[in-house]
């Protein structure tokens, strides 16, 4: 495989400023985004989305991978964009988040444990806030901040489950009293969403001073800023900030940067290393999260717009295990050949390829092929997608690399030679509500909105702040298309409810809580962890 400074020669970057971490990972200073912008170089972006997930994985990382790889065995300059796995998966129950098979990034080990460092400089600044904020209660809080409205939580990135609400000693040292308060896994951390979302350090202190810790006894709203925090905030993540370059296992260059999560926040790579791979390559890969009701709608929804990007195609990823899942086979049942239960599943495709449609993308269903699919499985997959005028295309990436890609990457050619232009679905000026009735309404495919009450009085506040001007992001189970994850397929009749609106300022946009969003997720019976382990002569094994 070739090197990595050889890559990065081949992107148009200077080797100045790079910050090299071992053999095969360096870190692009923020500087070389505005340079390479400025040439006015800017390649076409496809994203890597899916129909819903199920149990099993349906493989858009492994997918986002090979798809870039097979462009530059085509012989076009391609660029990989992918989040930075957390360690909460790595070591509990789905694992990493590297790839898997021939289509890794690498080194996949070093990528699942932390890579350079980013997720726990995004821990220590949200955890420095959160520690300045209780401090300055304790020494006289000249601010008058009320602590029963504390907003702001703390942050882990591995699952413990013993930390979603802590009894916690504040007050003053004169009258010392107590309060509860939570942590919540740095994916879903609100300084994790500025990182991925932030366009320079500027913007990132600007950011980082607008989030809301809470308000004062007379109502007023208290921010970051006013404790005098970003700047040390910002000081932790100044490494942070430099897009992670690091190579495909056949030498195809990735952006591995960023890690929100998908249902709670916007769920994809920085927009920095977004921008930075169009302006370095003739396509930019890009895997959002989760299925097209999140990942998709938020990123043509909310980044897009901030970022100035039009996405030409959504690759919607499909398997015929999960198709069979979504038409009621149990999780061992769906490993096997059932031409009755993938018929009932294909609903939940179809919808997901209507969705990408809707955001104004042109869909091609890449379907990820198993050994056992049986090819009267496979004619009904390609059935569907002629009936949605949608291009089908097998992807054998996982056990073959960028050469099981050749169907995929000429369905993508195909497709942006089309120009589709992707839009948002709903007026930027609507109120909040408004937004979310048509995300509801036509990604989801239910009814309608239901307010509860509490939700009622936090959108008072939040309209007061503002929240009406920003963008919305749905905080939704990712295992349905509606709010309740035991609906599989695709649901009909159902309305959506509001349990909680959040403001976040300094990410920019407004956060509806629909369901049971667990922001700190346990651990299983038995996790990951407990089949990892570090060998006499230091290599590290089962990381998967």
């Amino acid at each position: 495989m070739r090197s990595l400074l050889d890559a990065v020669e081949t992107l148009g970057l200077s080797r100045a400023g790079l910050q090299t971490y071992g053999d095969w990972t360096v870190k692009v200073p923020v500087s070389a985004l505005l340079e390479q912008e400025h040439r006015g170089k800017a390649g076409k972006l496809v994203l890597v989305t899916a129909m819903t997930p199920t149990p099993h994985g349906e493989g858009k990382t492994v997918t986002a991978i090979g798809l870039a790889m097979g462009l530059c065995r085509r012989g076009r300059s391609a660029v990989a964009c992918l989040r930075q796995p957390s360690l909460g998966p790595v070591f509990g129950m789905k694992g990493g988040a590297a790839g898997g098979g021939k289509a890794t990034v690498e080194p996949s080990v070093r990528v699942n444990l932390g890579l350079t460092g980013d997720i726990a400089a995004i821990e220590s600044a949200h955890n420095l806030l959160s520690a300045m904020v209780d401090n300055h209660v304790y020494h006289g809080n000249s601010l008058g901040l009320d602590p029963s409205t504390i907003v702001w939580p703390r942050t882990l990135d591995v699952n413990d489950r013993a930390l979603r609400q802590v009894a916690m000693e504040v007050g003053t040292s004169v009258a010392p009293h107590s309060r509860t308060g939570e942590f919540v896994i740095t994916a879903a951390s609100e300084v994790m969403a500025i990182h991925g979302l932030a366009e320079s350090y500027a913007d990132l202190k600007e950011r980082l001073g607008r989030i809301v810790v809470g308000r004062t006894r007379d109502g007023r709203v208290l921010r970051a800023q006013d404790l005098k925090a970003e700047g040390a905030m910002a000081t932790l993540l100044r490494d942070a900030m430099a897009p992670n370059l690091v190579l495909t296992q056949e030498g195809t260059p990735a952006f591995v940067h960023g890690g929100p999560f998908g249902n709670i926040a916007h769920g994809t790579a920085t927009l920095t290393s977004i921008r930075l791979a169009r302006a370095t390559s003739e396509i930019a890969v890009v895997e959002a999260g989760f299925g097209s009701d999140l990942g998709a709608e938020k990123f043509v929804d909310l980044v897009s717009p901030l970022g100035g990007l039009n996405v030409g195609t959504g690759v919607v990823v499909a398997t015929t295990r999960a198709l069979r899942y979504h038409g009621g086979a149990s999780v061992a049942d769906a490993e096997r050949p059932d031409l009755a239960r993938l018929t009932l599943g294909l609903p939940n495709l179809a919808k997901h390829v209507e969705n990408v449609r809707a955001l104004g993308m042109d869909p091609v269903v890449a379907l990820n092929r198993f050994p056992t699919d049986s090819p009267e499985e496979i004619r009904a997959v390609q059935g569907l997608c002629g009936e949605l005028r949608a291009t089908c295309a097998e992807s054998r990436v996982f056990s073959e690399g960028g050469a099981g890609a050749v169907d995929l990457v000429d369905a993508v050619e195909a497709s942006l030679s089309r120009g589709a232009v992707s839009r948002p679905i709903y007026d930027a000026s609507s109120p909040a509500l408004s937004k979310a009735e048509r995300i509801v309404r036509t990604i989801y495919g239910g009814d309608g909105l239901d307010v509860g009450s509490t939700a009622a009085d936090d959108l008072r506040w939040v309209v007061e702040l503002g929240g009406d001007a920003m963008p919305v992001c749905m905080s939704k189970t990712h295992l349905s298309l509606s709010d309740n994850p035991k609906a599989l397929g695709r649901p009909t009749g159902f309305r959506v409810r509001i349990d909680r609106v959040e403001i976040r300022s300094g990410a920019g946009f407004t956060l509806i809580h629909t369901g049971k969003v667990n922001t700190m997720p346990g651990l299983p019976t038995h996790p990951a962890a407990e089949g990892i382990d570090l060998t006499a002569d230091g290599t590290i094994v089962g990381v998967r």
